[in-house]
């Protein structure tokens, strides 16, 4: 089983609070237009805030458990249905019949692309979707105060929250490890979901992520036709400087 389809049922409770770069996306949308693509939508997050602002977009992801809800979540507001396509595929193959004056990759989405031929692959893949006067648009962990950090195999709890189909209790740890080497960065995550008879279910759902420099980053962008437009280090549009905690890239077709 792979690792969103194991935590899809708990992505979205999880994630509940992660809503402070939708007003960037809807921004953006009012700056440049629709339809809007959305590389891994996952469960429709960042999709669902900008149909509900009144802009069409498109979203990909290789997940049918993540699209599944998302699409469950479409059909539970009818009045968005018109605005909201999803498309299961994977984006290192997907071939659109159109380009799109918005593309955007939220939320650390690219960290799951290892290789370098890859991730050159995947951006000339970007590249062909950003139509000549659009913008691509990737959301980064900026890995500084990760690399600095002192390593530690502790098992760390990170949140509780309530699982909303069943209404169990889940509390969330992780244990992670960081290779400065290979810029990989191999957390397991686990969920301990407490029934209603106190039983406690246990879930381990390991993943890799790959932290990327912003220099390497500009570099890959450049090698696959983008010149980098501005970097900020957060959606509030902070400046990118030691110690913010993201890495926003706004790149458009050199």
């Amino acid at each position: 089983m792979t690792f969103y389809a194991q935590v899809a049922r708990y992505y979205d409770a999880e994630h509940q609070d992660k809503t402070d770069d939708l007003d960037f996306y809807c921004q953006l949308a009012a700056d440049y237009g629709d339809p809007i693509f959305e590389v891994a939508c996952g469960t429709g997050r960042v999709m669902l805030a900008l149909a509900e602002a009144g802009y069409e977009t498109h979203g990909i992801d290789i997940e049918p458990a993540m699209l599944e809800r998302g699409r469950q979540h479409a059909a539970a507001n009818p009045a968005l249905k018109d605005k909201l396509t999803f498309i299961q595929g994977d984006i290192l193959t997907y071939a659109a019949s159109r380009q799109y004056p918005l593309v955007i990759f939220p939320y650390n989405g690219l960290m799951h692309f290892h290789q370098q031929e890859q991730q050159i692959a995947l951006l000339k893949r970007l590249r062909a979707l950003v139509s000549a006067d659009g913008l691509l648009v990737l959301d980064l962990p900026n890995p500084s105060d990760s690399f600095a950090a002192q390593d530690s195999d502790a098992m760390i709890f990170d949140k509780t929250f309530l699982e909303p189909e069943s209404g169990h209790l889940v509390m969330q740890y992780s244990i992670s490890q960081l290779d400065r080497t290979s810029q990989l960065f191999r957390i397991t995550w686990i969920y301990d979901e407490v029934a209603g008879d106190g039983m406690v279910r246990r879930t381990f759902a390991p993943v890799v992520f790959r932290y990327f420099f912003y220099a390497e980053l500009k570099l890959l962008l450049q090698v696959a036709g983008f010149r980098v437009d501005a970097v900020y280090g957060s959606t509030e549009l902070d400046p990118f400087e030691d110690g913010c905690e993201r890495m926003i890239v706004l790149a458009r077709p050199a």
